[in-house]
């Protein structure tokens, strides 16, 4: 999409230094999905401690085992 931006060139020059790219458009577009990760990261690590998982792999593990084992008898007769 075309846009245009009133962007000082001092901040241009420097993001384009930053990310080494040569194009302004790939710059910023390179510096804009950074940016957003960043923000998406910070979101996850907020959550750290809101969010309680009570997870036992070892059931679930045990529980497909004895499945698989089960659907092996059966197609054996």
């Amino acid at each position: 999409m075309r846009t245009t931006l009133n962007i000082p060139e001092d901040l241009i020059n420097e993001v384009q230094k930053i990310s080494g790219e040569k194009s302004k458009t790939k710059a910023i577009v390179k510096t804009m999905r950074e940016y957003i990760k960043q923000k998406q990261k910070l979101e996850l690590l907020s959550l750290k401690g809101k969010i309680n998982i009570d997870y036992d792999w070892e059931k679930e593990e045990e529980l497909e085992l004895n499945s698989q084992f089960n659907r092996g008898k059966f197609f054996e007769k």
